[in-house]
């Protein structure tokens, strides 16, 4: 196996397929590589895991067919070439990376243990990326990376009355976006994707016109250009999300969005690991407060409207910061409850078609 391509593709294909290509599969060590398939000037890189599988297609100057299966280190040697064109070459049991004056000599893995992966063959729908994209930036991140609850892991699509809806959750927070105008699931149908495999897609599409989604009864398959992403669906009831829906409150802050994460930014270098932020509610003004035993306080007032009863409520800082970063606009609102143990809810001032719901902490 021969070709020449240039480094930054190549780079950007193997990096894709690397993330993919995870070593949590002992049994089928081959999975920790990546592969690569030459017929004619199209080559196809390809990671997987057999959970999650990305695929590249390329036009490259193919010299011989064949295939290869490289070590994830390969990425990381393209990336640092200082020549734009590298060519890679298979011959018996060594692997040459070559641009300009640097030669890379690597041992692959074996070519014929590694599995055949494919996607769906179900009917495609095809949807606008931007709009998509920019609705699982704002829900993926309430996913949970905790693997022992698969079905928090998620984002739920859902099949709602005119469109789509994205439901995200780790139980200490609530994403959920709609998508109105937007059918790519049938009446009352809904799937639960994993957030890996979205935030690789978000990755991927990022800046395309269009993205294709093909579901298979228990996988799914998302293409864009020139890249696959393929992934098991996860096989687990999703928590009723419905009854955490926000109910009419009470209490509402109005701030400047930018001016309420610079804020947050400064108290965060004290509000870090336990230590939660606390939210005094009340007045012209918002006052965020860190208190650390071992580390010291720090308080800052920011510019606020509110409307409701005096209120004082902590959050976790990393969670707040991300809910505050996902709404739209150049103001959000806080609401509360009257009580500082019930949920908030922030949104992008007048903006329904998103919120994120926030657990408070003890203090």
């Amino acid at each position: 196996m021969k070709f020449r391509c240039e480094r930054d593709v190549l780079a950007e294909a193997l990096g894709a397929a690397g993330r993919a290509a995870t070593g949590r599969t002992g049994s089928l060590p081959v999975l920790q590589g990546i592969r690569l398939e030459l017929k004619g000037d199209r080559l196809t890189v390809t990671g997987s895991d057999l959970e999650l599988t990305v695929q590249y297609e390329l036009t490259v100057d193919g010299q011989q067919d064949g295939g290869m299966v490289v070590p994830k280190l390969t990425s990381d040697i393209v990336k640092s070439l200082g020549d734009p064109k590298v060519e890679l070459l298979a011959e018996g049991e060594e692997v040459t990376v070559a641009a300009g004056r640097s030669r890379f000599t690597i041992r692959p893995w074996a070519y014929d243990d590694y599995p055949r992966v494919g996607s769906t063959t179900a009917s495609s729908v095809t949807l606008p990326a931007a709009d998509f994209i920019d609705a699982l930036r704002q829900v993926v991140r309430a996913a949970s990376t905790d693997e022992q609850k698969p079905q928090l892991t998620g984002v739920l699509l859902a099949a709602e009355a005119g469109g789509l809806r994205l439901v995200a959750t780790d139980s200490y927070r609530l994403a959920v976006r709609d998508l109105a105008g937007t059918t790519v699931l049938g009446t009352d149908q809904q799937v639960l994707v994993p957030a890996r495999a979205l935030q690789e897609v978000i990755r991927l599409a990022s800046g395309s016109g269009e993205l294709t989604l093909r579901l298979g009864e228990r996988d799914a398959t998302f293409e864009v250009a020139s890249a696959r992403v393929t992934t098991r669906l996860i096989d687990q009831p999703f928590p009723n999300y419905r009854q955490l829906m926000p109910q009419p409150a009470p209490n509402v802050l109005t701030i400047d969005k930018d001016a309420f994460t610079d804020a947050l930014r400064r108290v965060r270098l004290l509000a870090r690991d336990t230590i939660p932020v606390r939210l005094h509610l009340g007045g012209p003004t918002l006052r965020l407060e860190a208190i650390s035993n071992d580390r010291g306080t720090v308080s800052e007032e920011v510019d606020a409207q509110f409307d409701g009863t005096e209120l004082t409520i902590a959050f976790n800082a990393e969670y707040l910061a991300s809910g505050i970063d996902a709404c739209a606009g150049e103001q959000v609102t806080l609401s509360t409850q009257r009580e500082s143990n019930r949920p908030a809810v922030l949104r992008g001032l007048g903006t329904d078609d998103y919120f994120y719901l926030l657990m408070p902490q003890k203090v």
